[in-house]
């Protein structure tokens, strides 16, 4: 006898985010083993699988895809008690480049290249679909050519895919300077118009509310990079040989634990009937994707590791991240941010957007070789040293400037002191 069973929205999932249905994998009549990824919801941290709580035929689909949702919210139903059959598409080479589907939720496509196949995660049909690709037009450089999440953002990126975005004239209105009034005038000029991903729709929310809420104040200092460098130079292989990789951003994280402890406010988050001011360092690292969005995967309780465990986990996140393999939990309990803008070259950024709802974020600028003054008195000369900018941006409501002084001049020093 058949019964159903429900999918539901997974509870638990970081607060204040917006949940929207992404992909469904499957359509209503499908075959469905359990544990098999069913859909995927994005949100503006993750995009996260939802996977069958039991096996049988797909019976009801109850949100679409583009449909908001709340935890616990319901999804769909399974009907059980039957056996599901094996589960095939037929290939057609005109239709599309999807051959079957297997009973843990990867898809076998023919690859372009070499003749080979290689296997599409949930996440890449989701990208694929996303922005119209066909996977034989994507050279996979995963293992045995498989294509990876980050292969479609770097595909999109490049501005290969034909179908990114709408070609032609795009209308705005404009002010007419020249006529009485100066009334609106609507005109158009050429170019293409490029849908907005649920992430970049969430993440400009979740910008536009922080700095709503929150009154941005940044302070700047510089750091000598000369002992962080000697100091990776001399553990950097060590650290390789254990299975983590040594960053400089692995520092950053060690030296805010320490300013952090200096300064436990910028550990905190305004409510209206005090500060709450968090025991745990939950240290989240801001990390841009291919395609332009931005996610921010949390070390949790960093007070407790050392250098090699922050290197550890910050590798083993930061690698996920950019693959699409981040589950809610990744994301979640925040209580710090660190942006690390420095990477993609820039020299100071500021003010960096608060991560709302939590008090502080730190920027940390490009590591440049520049002329400083050090010494004083007939003891002063000038010296070319590796420095970066390192900024705090607070919110003045939970901080004030002198706090954020105290905060920066803790971590210049722990940075300078390895």
């Amino acid at each position: 006898m058949s019964s159903m069973v429900d999918v539901a929205v997974p509870v638990g999932q970081a607060e204040g985010t917006e949940s929207i249905v992404s992909t469904w994998f499957k359509s209503v009549g499908d075959d469905v083993s359990e544990n098999e990824p069913l859909l995927e919801i994005s949100t503006d941290k993750v995009n996260m699988e939802v996977a069958a709580p039991a096996s049988g035929r797909l019976a009801e689909i109850l949100r679409k895809d583009g449909e908001q949702v709340e935890p616990g919210d319901l999804l769909g139903r399974i009907e059980t008690g039957g056996t599901p059959s094996e589960m095939t598409v037929a290939s057609d080479a005109a239709a599309s480049p999807v051959s079957s589907i297997q009973a843990d939720g990867t898809a076998k496509v023919r690859s372009a290249v070499g003749g080979g196949t290689s296997e599409l995660s949930p996440a890449v049909r989701r990208l694929l679909k996303e922005h119209d690709l066909d996977a034989s037009e994507i050279t996979g450089t995963g293992k045995g050519g498989r294509i990876t999440h980050q292969d479609v953002l770097d595909f999109v990126a490049r501005g290969v895919a034909s179908d990114a975005g709408t070609a032609g004239a795009i209308a705005y209105d404009s002010v007419d300077a020249s006529s009485p009034g100066s009334r609106l005038t609507r005109t158009s000029i050429p170019g293409r118009l490029v849908p907005h991903t649920q992430m970049r729709r969430s993440i400009a929310q979740h910008m536009v509310q922080s700095v709503a809420t929150a009154p941005h104040v940044t302070t700047v200092f510089d750091a000598d990079m000369s002992a962080v460098m000697r100091h990776r130079e001399a553990h950097r292989t060590e650290f390789q040989s254990r299975g983590a990789k040594l960053t400089y951003t692995a520092y950053f994280v060690a030296a805010t634990v320490a300013a952090l402890r200096e300064v436990p406010e910028a550990n905190s988050r305004w409510q209206d009937d005090g500060l709450a001011i968090f025991d745990d360092f939950n240290i989240g690292i801001a990390t841009a994707l291919g395609s332009g969005g931005l996610i921010v995967p949390v070390i949790g309780k960093t007070q407790d590791l050392d250098l090699f465990g922050i290197a550890e986990r910050l590798h083993d996140l930061t690698d996920r991240a950019r693959e699409g393999k981040l589950d809610a939990r990744d994301v979640q309990n925040g209580t710090f941010t660190i942006s690390n803008h420095g990477v993609s070259g820039s020299i100071v950024a500021t003010p960096i957007v608060i991560n709302q709802p939590q008090s502080a974020i730190l920027g940390v600028g490009r590591l440049e070789r520049r002329v400083v003054v050090e010494g004083s008195g007939e003891a002063e000369r000038i010296v070319v040293k590796p420095m970066c900018y390192a900024t705090l941006t607070i919110d003045h409501r939970s901080l004030d400037g002198f706090q954020a002084n105290r905060f920066l001049a803790k971590w210049v020093e722990t940075v300078e002191s390895y």
